[in-house]
C-alpha cells in the first residue's frame, strides 16, 4: 500500500502549462491545464486537499479509538492524482491504515493503483516520511540503527506495531497510474494501545450509594 516517495506528487492537472495550438486553424489556442486538457478545456476549480499547502484537515484525535473511512476518485479525466490530509495527535497513538477495497482487482472500485505516504511534521516544519508495515501500522522511524542489539538479536521486529508521539502529521493518497480513473477506499484507524494508561487518575466517577430507588424486579439466573 505504501512506498517511500523520492518526490511528493503534485496535481499537475491544476497547473498552467501555457497556451496550446488551436486545431485545425493553427496559431495559439486556449490555456492548457494538465495532460488531459484539450481545445476549449477549462481549468478545474481548486479544492481542499489539492496541495501540500491546502490539505484536508481531519482534526485532533483525543479519543481512545476512532476510525475514519476515506473514499475518493482519482486519475483519468478527473485530473486528480494526489489528495493531501493532515491530522494532529494530542498524545501517543497507534496509526493504522486498512484496505476497504481489493489491492489486486481491475474493477473501478479498487486500491490496486493507490499509494499512501505518511509524514511527520517536525518542529522546524520539515516533513519526515515514516514507513508503513504490512499490517498497515505507521512506524516511528524511517531507518533502523544496525547497532541496535534488540533488532540484531531478533527481540524486536524491524517494523513493530508502535505508538506515534504527539504532534502534527501529514499523509497523502496518490494514484500510481494517473491516466486510469479508479475509486479507492481506505480506513484510517487511530487507537491508544498502551493499556498502562489504566493507572491514570479517574476524570469522573459515580457514587452508587446515593441510589435510593427500590428494586422493582429481579432475575434469578439460577433458574434460567
Amino acid at each position: 500500500m505504501s512506498r517511500f516517495l523520492t518526490t511528493i506528487p503534485n496535481n499537475s492537472g491544476f497547473y498552467n502549462f501555457g497556451t496550446i495550438e488551436a486545431y485545425p486553424t493553427g496559431g495559439t489556442g486556449p490555456t492548457a491545464y494538465g495532460p488531459t486538457s484539450y481545445y476549449g478545456s477549462d481549468p478545474l476549480p481548486a479544492n481542499t486537499g489539492d496541495s501540500l499547502n491546502n490539505p484536508v484537515d481531519l482534526g485532533t484525535f483525543p479519543s481512545i479509538f476512532r476510525s475514519i473511512p476515506i473514499k475518493n476518485t482519482h486519475g483519468g479525466l478527473s485530473r486528480k492524482q494526489t489528495t493531501f490530509y493532515k491530522l494532529k495527535l494530542p498524545g501517543a497513538r497507534a496509526v493504522q491504515f486498512t484496505q476497504d477495497y481489493s489491492q489486486f482487482s481491475y474493477e473501478k472500485n479498487t486500491n490496486k493503483n493507490t499509494l499512501l505516504a505518511f509524514y511527520r511534521i517536525t518542529e522546524d516544519k520539515l516533513r519526515e516520511e515514516l514507513p508503513i508495515n504490512d499490517e498497515g501500522y505507521v512506524y516511528t522511524e524511517s531507518a533502523i540503527d544496525y547497532l541496535d542489539e534488540s533488532v540484531i538479536s531478533g527481540v524486536e521486529s524491524e517494523y513493530p506495531t508502535t505508538n506515534l508521539a504527539a504532534g502534527d502529521y501529514l499523509f497523502l493518497i496518490t494514484n500510481d497510474i494517473r491516466y486510469l480513473e479508479t475509486t479507492y477506499s481506505i480506513t484510517l484507524n487511530i487507537n491508544l494501545l498502551d493499556w498502562g494508561k489504566v493507572i491514570d487518575e479517574v476524570d469522573a466517577s459515580i457514587l452508587f450509594e446515593f441510589v435510593t430507588d427500590v428494586v422493582t424486579d429481579a432475575l434469578d439466573f439460577e433458574n434460567v
